[in-house]
């Protein structure tokens, strides 16, 4: 994995913890592979989450996410976000 990559995915932690006001999770607690949603990772989200989750990632990144099922796959978990963000990033270049 490229440092960049890895960069990215620690941003991405660190967007969704200040994003939804997490305090008590550190950013190197979350793990890349497994679901945002649902009782294994160190985040606990919900829908609502999602829907804040998405519209930062939108602004901080400059990016769209086009409809509700690209959505539900880019927030499966951290890689997904970070794979996406790249792929955006590239085809925009």
């Amino acid at each position: 994995m490229s440092e960049s990559l890895a960069d990215l995915k620690l941003d991405i932690k660190k967007l969704i913890i200040i994003t939804l006001g997490i305090d008590q999770v550190d950013p190197k607690d979350v793990d890349d592979e497994k679901p945002l949603f649902g009782g294994d990772n160190a985040l606990t989200l919900d829908s609502v989450d999602a829907i804040e989750i998405i519209m930062a990632i939108q602004r901080t990144y400059g990016i769209r996410i086009a409809d509700q099922n690209t959505a539900r796959q880019v927030i499966g978990s951290i890689n997904s976000i970070a794979r996406f963000i790249s792929e955006q990033q590239s085809n925009s270049t």
